[in-house]
């Protein structure tokens, strides 16, 4: 919406040299204008856009002049003068093409004269001999080219000799040059590109002047042009094959040879069969002109390099004649020659370039065939037919690359796919596309692949345009509602409404062309439009958002006119629809759609309000939904406009205003980036309105013409414009209120960071609003208080905000508390709290831009130096940052002194990083390109430099030593410090650090211990002093002493890194310049090394690796040859270190390489990836071949560190799709290290092996393992990476061959497990042809071997990864053929681990057919009748003759497979009767009907009974259904009487067997009350009848707890109408009896599950008991309001919050807002004190739930009062709000306000104990290292008492309530009073700024302080008149 400022064209002006400008004067007139003087004009003018002007009026003064001037010496020199100018202007310069578009238009006359002119300027150009100054003359040789007619007739001239001679040196001198700067990357860069210029020009030149020279006479081998263009196509080929040029180089060279060998080559005929015969290898040199072997005689070999052939291919595409068969038989032979080369190259090019350049080049070759064939032969039509060999193998390329993961090769793909349609249309010319097979064949099979494979979108919309989306719809009409579903995944949504629009606009162009009336519309709308309002109201709120971003404007902008049938459906169901937190409702629909209309311009806000299409009610109501989305979309209906400058009106900024009141405290991260930059548009919108309004303001007549008008006045608007944004500013610096939570604080500041930024004041313009004028003190405090915050956004936010505002800020602020600011800053730099540095750095970069901040309060401590005043011209932040990291820098020298004594006191009481820390940030916020005092900063950086490597000496042993996590004992007691003692003695790295000596304990008071050590007295006497004297010392944990070491290492490695980055780019400019010296970097880089690889702390590796990356990445652009090679001089020490496996090396071969890893991945990484990335292959070639060593070597450590760099690099996403190539091998290495006898080399390569399938298959999103997702069709797999297929293939068949022993022993391969894994994650494709070498086929055999393994999970992994290799339409034969292998029950040789592996290969090839799409067709009945009567014939196998369990559990399960999918699908017919009669059979033979004669430690048993079971239930189901139960026929009526009931089930000793009962009929329960079984569906009902009592017993005597708990929920849910008068005769109980039971078994449970679910049963009874007039006792009642409150706590678990929000909300109407008061008064509030506090529960489910109380509530009240419209579906805040307004309106209608409002008073004043908090929060503050104290992500206290007392002093003024004389009142104002004098009491006791220092407690005190004093505001006026002046006087 809002438009970007068009950027100002930056044009550099020309300057002539004093001779030119002598020679101007000479010729120029001051009477009158002539040329030179017009030039001389030109020429003193500095702007190079004046200076276009006056070059365009040279031809006008040019053509007045008469014949005879062109003899003028003046017209001579000026022509001389404008070609000079013409030369020396670079390329880019407008003034060139300016320059050269004039001189087009020179008179005849003049046109030799500047020949001449021109040809001598060039002349002068091609005598350079300075290589770097080529480039300019090239670029020159271009411009003449480009339209310049002047140009093109000098290159003529001067074409034959000079220009050849030059481009040959050029050529020549540029190679030789980059051969001798090998390895300085920036120059070869530079020179790269100037050869590639110079091979370009030479082309362009050959190309345009070949008409002049074709003459044959330079075909004549002596003439020099010959002997020139030889030279050229020399220097052509050899770069051509010259493979450490760039790839753009050699594509290049690629055209040229072939353009230059057609200049050259006679006869022409024969060119295309030359080309031929140099792709295949097959020149002969005897047909060859000698000519052509002697120049490319590189090329004349049979085996050219792949690229090399590829970029052969390319040049003869390009830059022959394909078009209206100028080549005869020759070309068209060398075009199927071209693309069987390229096919046979796709297979072998896999680097990520070359691939890209391959698929590029396809295309080419499709556009060049179509315009073959148009003027082709017949022959070639049959050769290009889609059923021909060529377009076969094409689309087998298409479907391998089509989910390519590099962009480039997909969209190539759709293109290749796009023309080979075309292709095909153009061979059938004639006949009928509709119908042709090859179209037919291509729609079926493309519509048969899954919707997750992303080529499908493409193709299938390339084949709409060809076929028609009728057509399509004809074979499937629910393709749009299928293609919608996807849209609920974002990485698929794109795709899919692409396909979309293109299937209805297709469609749509159909109806208009097939149908006169407009009829049509409708039926367009009901398949295009009417599935997608559906999911707008009720679809998944993912989906719904993709297709209103992606789907909907398409739809829109295509159909405007579809916008009013949209609406006018939404508005009919608005208001009964309105969403929930789950679903948008037809309002979210509406809301989306009005939004999407207001945006693209299909409609006006003002339209939608005045035409009543939508009320503001309803946009209030959407600003405030529970469902995030929908407020969202709300506010864009209000902000998002088509016009930027459209006038705000007044209903928007009063609804902006609600919306911000109640949504600020968002807790979900893109929410509130929606919200902001949404508002960011509103803003923007305003401001470019109000310049509008401001010129119209000016502009007097129109402001006459607007007087007429109704219009509103532009003063006015400007002013509401003020004031709006002047109340927004005000609820946002309101909302960080003390206590506010984290979301609150990060929304307000954003918003207000926005209006800073687009409110700035722009020179010379009006501005509607200005932040300046709205900030006072106590904002400008607040903003700082936001440093404190725990939350690091908060502080940048707040920063960043205050730097825009700093002059306002600092001027409001008094020298005082800058002084406290900066003292507060400099303590927090020390605290022992790690975050607490983080505050003090941001306090001090926001204080350096202070200007008096050295006066303030760096004089105190630093001596003021007077030549710091007299330098003007340094800027405040400088000197600040100087002498404010001088003052850190004084500090951390001394403390790192102390530390060396006693690294534990460091630890304790001063840790150094904090100022580190300090130091680093207030460097990177200095501007370092324009320092003035250099001396001093040099002098600083060497003085960090050394401070750096001081403080890593001191705290390196505990990083680096072999245990560091856990150096110190965390316990005191003697045994664990003498154990220190022994640890200590084994690392000893530093001995002079005396805390290796001995365990310490400190003082707090920070005395040193040397006294006590020096006598050393045992440790115990230590221990117990301690314990003696718990507060006075204080015990340093391990924790602390690491903390301390490993943040020292992080900071001052984050500090060197930015030194680092000091260093000049340029090595160019003196080194003096630099702040930092080569030598230093040197050093620093040296210091990382060692730590990198020594460092034992992930912490401190992870750190170091952050600086050594910026050092690297600074390394790898820096000019200095020695540091430039550096990198690589590193990464081969260290591989050769990790290869030589010396037992000296301190390389870390544990915790996964440690560093090792880090350290290559940060030098790799800095390589630029454009280039040829030479470090990446070098150290992958190493890497590999020591990951996957070829003899058994004598140490595995090398190969265990190279497995674990490998999973790094594989991991690291900066290298990109260069790391793609080395995947196969990395796979091999992990597959064949996984055999490894050594443990470590396992572990390293399972770790690499999961890397690696996260490289392959991408990052699972989902939890579903089996999800198609992260998969990859077969081919796709083994094209990608061809050197698997056949690792796999023999890996599979040696671990196959060790499980088909006969012997039954244990014989495990290793790696059986890994290969099942991938083979798992592939998938067949309908599209897997039969040109495919990669077949699956091979790996069916090994695969179902792999069941017979006797690892019961590899059995499992067998049955999961056969699924993919077998077609759909293969799976009745594959099931059918391993039934058949199952043995009968009369054969002598039964092994079980076999029967096993095969039934869960039939399990889950089943269970993927039965879920495929083929359920209609008729091979699929065949198909799966014949498995029915096959699985009939080996039923033995699950009945009792087989003995093994498991197995007849296996086979149970595919039983209850098929028996659910053929009761869900009733099929017709007779032998299902049988099927079922055969069910009966098993089920009545089974142990469950007989008895269980086990016990459960049989193996198996427990899987037997639950599939029995599974099969029982779904039997039953099955049976009881309309279906059997109807029919007359025997057999069914045999079937329908079933030979095991529920109740026989629930009475099974086994739990499991009753918990899947109990969970059946759980959910027929829920489908009944949910009405999902249709009016027929008595059938579940006859199988529940007469089991009430048989619950109620099994309640009393369940002992399982999930049974249990499944009893309660079935109890819960049973109407209680008939369980009631079950409960005395089954369990001897009346109904209060059970309802005293069931609170008590809430009592005493301790599961949250039972506890929830019993309060739910028992609140049911009581509101069930309460209506129908039943007494319960008060007792109870109380008891159940407890409960309520108890389960509302503040620590409960989240199942608990959401049983009791549901407990809430079915109470809400009977007992919340009755017009009775059934609990009494004090019960009821108490209940709704419950709602309350789950509105403000952290969790937003709890949330979510609580609202909905407010709901009903709201609902009611709608009702009752029949009012048009209440706000029901709201998110939390607002209903806190209603929620507090319903409690007011309840009291005056119970007439309880007397009573009530005092109760509501202590709510306000809230129940804490100041003293006891207070004292117990300062001890707690140590315990724990990292602990910020109460973290607030949502609810805020504030907030509820700041709408609380809205409305109570609402209600008091309504009713004019005064209490006078009430005691609760009193002794209200009394406990108030009280606390009002102790908070101020204990806010003076804190310490200066305790924002800072103490910000837990201080804002606890704020908050309460607030409390107070409402609660103190309301209690005065309560009280009469009187008793307030008697206070008034006591006080």
């Amino acid at each position: 919406m809002v438009l970007k400022k068009k950027k100002e064209i930056q044009v550099d002006a020309f300057i002539l040299d004093h001779q030119q400008l002598e020679k101007l004067q000479r010729f120029s007139k001051a009477e009158e204008q002539n040329l030179a003087s017009l030039l001389l004009h030109c020429a003193q003018l500095s702007n190079g856009i004046q200076q276009i002007q006056c070059i365009k009026q040279i031809m006008p003064l040019v053509k007045k002049m008469d014949q005879n001037s062109a003899c003028d010496p003046m017209v001579k020199a000026c022509l001389d003068i404008l070609g000079e100018t013409y030369f020396a202007l670079g390329v880019k310069n407008p003034l060139k093409k300016v320059l050269a578009s004039s001189l087009n238009g020179l008179p005849e006359q003049f046109m030799t004269l500047a020949i001449q002119s021109f040809v001598c300027c060039l002349r002068e150009e091609l005598k350079t001999t300075d290589i770097y100054l080529y480039r300019k003359v090239l670029d020159n040789l271009a411009s003449c080219m480009e339209d310049f007619s002047l140009g093109t007739v000098t290159l003529n001239v001067l074409f034959s000799v000079l220009i050849l001679q030059f481009l040959q040196k050029s050529l020549l001198d540029i190679q030789e040059e980059n051969r001798q700067n090998h390895g300085n990357r920036i120059v070869q860069t530079q020179l790269m590109h100037d050869l590639l210029i110079a091979i370009k020009v030479s082309m362009m030149l050959v190309q345009k002047l070949q008409e002049n020279i074709q003459g044959s006479l330079w075909k004549h081998h002596e003439s020099f042009v010959w002997q020139s263009m030889c030279s050229l196509l020399k220097s052509s080929a050899n770069f051509l094959m010259d493979a450490t040029l760039l790839q753009t180089v050699q594509t290049t060279s690629g055209l040229a040879v072939i353009l230059f060998t057609k200049a050259m080559y006679e006869p022409v005929e024969e060119l295309p069969s030359l080309v031929s015969d140099l792709l295949l290898g097959l020149i002969k040199h005897a047909g060859v002109p000698a000519w052509f072997v002697s120049n490319c005689g590189t090329l004349c070999t049979e085996e050219l390099p792949d690229s090399v052939l590829l970029f052969l291919c390319h040049g003869a595409l390009a830059m022959l004649e394909w078009k209206n068969g100028s080549m005869g038989e020759n070309g068209e032979k060398l075009l199927l020659d071209i693309v069987s080369v390229l096919l046979s190259l796709s297979s072998e090019l896999k680097e990520s370039s070359t691939a890209t350049s391959l698929s590029r080049i396809l295309a080419i070759w499709t556009s060049s065939a179509l315009a073959a064939l148009v003027s082709g032969s017949p022959n070639l039509k049959i050769k290009l037919n889609g059923n021909s060999d060529i377009i076969g193998k094409l689309l087998e390329y298409i479907y391998t690359h089509w989910e390519h993961p590099l962009d480039a090769v997909r969209h190539q793909t759709k293109s290749i796919f796009k023309n080979l349609l075309q292709i095909h249309r153009t061979t059938i010319t004639g006949s009928n596309e509709k119908s042709d097979p090859f179209f037919a064949r291509l729609t079926k099979r493309l519509l048969s692949l899954e919707w997750h494979v992303k080529g499908k979108y493409a193709s299938l919309g390339c084949l709409v345009e060809c076929v028609g989306t009728e057509n399509i719809l004809q074979l499937d009409r629910t393709i749009p509602g299928q293609i919608l579903d996807v849209m609920n995944d974002q990485s698929l949504a794109p795709y899919a409404s692409d396909l979309l629009e293109t299937m209805f606009t297709n469609h749509k162009a159909h109806f208009t062309l097939s149908f006169q009336e407009s009829t049509w519309i409708d039926q367009w709308h009901d398949i295009w439009v009417s599935p997608l309002l559906v999911i707008l109201c009720e679809g998944n709120p993912d989906q719904a958002t993709y297709i209103i971003d992606y789907y909907l404007p398409k739809l829109l902008r295509y159909s405007p006119d579809s916008l009013g049938y949209m609406i006018r459906i939404l508005q009919a169901s608005a208001d009964a629809n309105l969403g929930s937190c789950r679903t948008r409702g037809a309002l979210g629909a509406l809301m989306a759609c009005l939004r999407t209309a207001r945006a693209h311009g299909h409609l006006e806000l003002s339209n939608i309000m005045s035409n009543g299409l939508v009320s503001t009610e309803y946009i209030k109501q959407g600003l405030v939904h529970q469902h995030n989305q929908v407020c969202i979309d709300a506010l864009g209906l209000l902000c998002e406009t088509h016009r930027s400058t459209e006038i705000v009106s007044m209903e928007e900024m009063e609804l902006i205003q609600f919306f911000i009141m109640y949504n600020l405290n968002s807790q979900s991260p893109s929410v509130r980036q929606q919200i902001c930059s949404l508002l960011r548009k509103l803003f923007c919108r305003i401001q470019e309105s109000s310049q509008v309004l401001y010129k119209l303001e000016q502009n007097k007549t129109k402001q006459e013409l607007l007087g007429n008008s109704s219009k509103r006045h532009p003063l006015g608007i400007l002013q509401q414009y003020k004031d709006f944004m002047s109340s927004v500013c005000d609820r946002l610096f309101e909302a960080l209120f003390p206590g506010s939570s984290h979301p609150t604080r990060l929304s307000a500041l954003s918003i207000l960071g926005s209006i800073a930024e687009i409110f700035s004041v722009p020179k010379g313009k009006a501005q509607v609003f200005q932040l300046d004028q709205e900030i006072d003190s106590t904002r400008v405090r607040t903003l700082i208080r936001c440093f404190a915050s725990t939350f690091e956004e908060v502080k940048v936010l707040a920063f960043e905000l205050l730097m825009k505002l700093h002059d306002v800020a600092f001027n409001l602020q008094d020298s005082e508390n800058l002084d406290l600011l900066f003292q507060a800053a400099m303590d927090l730099s020390t605290s022992t709290k790690p975050y607490d540095c983080v505050t003090a750095s941001y306090l001090l970069n926001f204080l350096v831009h202070h200007k008096g901040l050295e006066h303030i309060c760096l004089g105190k401590y630093v001596e003021h130096k007077p030549w710091m005043d007299e330098n003007t011209s340094v800027s405040t932040v400088e000197k600040n940052t100087l002498a404010v990291i001088k003052l850190l820098l004084v500090n951390v020298e001394e403390e790192i002194f102390h530390a060396k004594k006693s690294l534990l006191q460091a630890a304790a009481s001063f840790p150094i990083y904090g100022r580190v820390h300090c130091i680093t940030g207030a460097l990177q916020q200095l501007p370092f390109n324009s320092l003035t005092l250099v001396a001093e900063w040099k002098e600083m950086v060497a003085r960090l430099i050394l401070m750096s490597y001081k403080l890593s000496a001191v705290v390196s042993p505990v990083v680096q030593s072999s245990s560091p996590e856990g150096l110190i004992p965390m316990d005191s007691d003697s045994e664990s410090a003498g154990r220190l003692q022994m640890i200590l003695h084994e690392i000893q790295p530093q001995d002079t650090n005396d805390y290796f000596l001995q365990a310490k304990i400190l003082k707090e008071h920070g005395k040193a211990e040397s006294e006590k050590l020096a006598d050393h007295r045992p440790v115990e006497n230590i221990c117990t002093e301690m314990r003696g004297k718990e507060r006075q010392t204080c015990d340093v944990t391990a924790q602390m002493v690491l903390v301390c070491c490993w943040r020292s290492m992080k900071e001052v490695s984050l500090l060197l890194g930015t030194l680092c980055k000091l260093l000049p780019s340029q090595a160019a400019s003196e080194p003096s310049d630099g702040l930092i010296t080569v030598e230093q970097v040197k050093n620093i880089g040296d210091y990382f090394k060692h730590h990198l690889l020594q460092s034992r702390h992930r912490g401190a590796f992870e750190l170091a690796y952050a600086g050594f990356v910026q050092l690297t990445e600074m390394l790898s652009r820096c000019n200095s040859e020695s540091l430039r090679k550096m990198p690589e001089q590193w990464l081969s020490c260290v591989l050769e270190e990790i290869k030589s496996c010396d037992p000296s090396s301190t390389l870390c071969a544990t915790r996964r390489s440690a560093g090792i890893p880090f350290y290559i991945q940060a030098l790799l990484a800095s390589e630029p990836k454009k280039g040829k990335t030479d470090l990446l292959k070098m150290t992958m070639k190493e890497l590999i071949s020591l990951a996957a060593p070829l003899n058994e070597s004598s140490s595995v450590i090398p190969q265990v560190h190279a497995l674990n760099i490998l999973r790094a690099l594989f991991r690291d996403t900066r290298l990109g799709e260069n790391i793609m190539p080395y995947v196969a091998d990395g796979i091999q290495a992990a597959i064949l290290g996984f055999m490894s006898p050594v443990w470590a080399v396992r572990n390293s390569s399972t770790l690499l092996f999961s890397a690696l399938i996260t490289r392959i298959f991408g990052v699972k999103r989902g939890k579903d393992e089996n999800s198609k997702k992260n998969r990859m069709t077969g081919r796709e797999f083994f094209s990608r990476f061809p050197s698997l297929y056949p690792f796999l293939l023999k890996q599979l068949e040696v671990v196959t061959s060790t499980l088909n022993s006969e012997a039954e022993e244990l014989k495990i391969h290793p790696s059986l497990f890994l290969l099942l894994l991938i083979l798992g994650r592939l998938y067949p494709s309908p599209m897997d042809g039969t040109y495919s070498a990669l077949s699956m086929a091979p790996f069916v055999p090994f695969i179902i071997r792999c069941g017979h393994s006797p690892v019961y999970r590899s059995r499992e992994m067998s049955g999961r990864a056969l699924v993919p290799f077998v077609m759909v339409n293969e799976v009745p034969h594959t099931v059918l053929s391993l039934l058949e292998g199952l043995p009968d029950s009369t054969s002598p040789y039964i092994r079980q681990n076999n029967i096993h592996g095969t039934l869960l290969q039939v399990f889950h090839l089943l269970q993927s057919y039965l879920e495929s799409k083929q359920l209609v067709s008729s091979d699929f009945q065949q198909g799966l009748g014949d498995i029915i009567t096959c699985i009939g014939t080996k039923l033995w196998l699950a009945k009792r003759p087989n003995p093994c369990l498991v197995t007849r559990a296996a086979y149970l399960d595919v039983l209850v497979m098929l028996s659910t999918h053929l009761g869900k699908f009733q099929k017709q017919g007779m032998q299902l009767f049988g099927f079922w009669e055969e069910m009966n059979g098993v089920i009545s033979d089974s142990e469950l009907v007989s008895g269980i004669p086990y016990s459960s430690a049989i193996p198996g048993l427990i899987q037997y009974l639950q599939s029995i079971t599974k099969l029982a239930i779904s039997v039953l189901s099955v049976t009881a259904g309309p279906g059997i139960q109807s029919s007359s026929s025997p057999v069914a009526k045999k079937i329908a009487k079933p030979s095991l009931s529920i109740a026989h089930l629930l009475h099974c000793e086994f739990h499991e067997v009753r918990l899947l009962a109990l969970e059946a009929i759980l959910l027929w329960l829920k489908q009944i009350n949910s009405k999902q079984i249709a009016e027929g569906g008595g059938s579940v009902l006859c199988l529940l009848i007469d089991l009430e009592g048989t619950f109620l017993t099994m309640a009393l005597k369940e002992k399982n707890l999930q049974c249990f708990c499944k009893v309660l929920e079935i109890l819960y849910n049973m109407d209680l109408r008939n369980v009631l008068p079950k409960t005395e005769c089954s369990i001897k109980m009346n109904p209060n009896e059970l309802l005293t039971w069931s609170l008590n078994i809430v009592d005493i449970s301790n599961s949250t599950e039972i506890q929830s679910i019993a309060l739910k049963f028992a609140s049911k009874l009581v509101i069930h008991l309460l209506q129908n007039h039943q007494q319960i006792s008060e007792v109870v009642l109380k008891k159940w309001v407890q409960l309520i409150v108890y389960f509302c706590g503040d620590e409960q678990q989240t199942e608990m919050l959401l049983a009791a929000a549901e407990v809430l909300k079915s109470v809400t109407t009977f007992l919340l807002i009755n017009e009775k008061l059934i609990l009494g008064l004090s019960d009821t509030l108490a209940v709704w004190k419950c709602v309350v506090l789950l509105l403000q529960n952290e969790d937003l489910v709890v949330r979510d739930a609580a609202a909905e109380v407010i709901q009903v509530a709201q609902s009611e009240k709608k009702i009752s009062k029949g009012t048009e419209f209440a706000l029901r579906i709201v998110n939390a805040p607002m209903a806190l709000d209603l929620a507090f307004g319903i409690l007011c309106e309840l009291l005056q209608r119970w007439g309880e306000i007397r009573a009530g409002v005092p109760i509501l008073l202590e709510w306000l004043l809230g129940d804490s104990d100041l003293k006891r908090d207070s004292e117990t929060s300062a001890p707690e503050e140590d315990d724990y290292l990292f602990d910020k104290g109460e973290v607030n992500f949502w609810g805020e206290k504030l907030t509820q008492v700041r709408q609380l007392s809205k409305h109570l002093l609402q209600l008091i003024s309504m009713t004019h309530l005064t209490l006078p004389d009430h005691g609760e009142l009193n002794r209200l104002s009394r406990i108030a009073l009280d606390q009002a004098q102790l908070v101020g009491h204990l806010l003076r006791a804190l310490r200066p700024t305790p924002e800072f220092s103490k910000t837990a407690e201080f804002t606890r005190l704020a908050i309460q302080n607030e409390r107070i004093s409402v609660c103190l505001k309301i209690l005065n006026l309560l009280k009469s008149d009187d008793t307030c002046k008697n206070e008034n006087l006591e006080k």
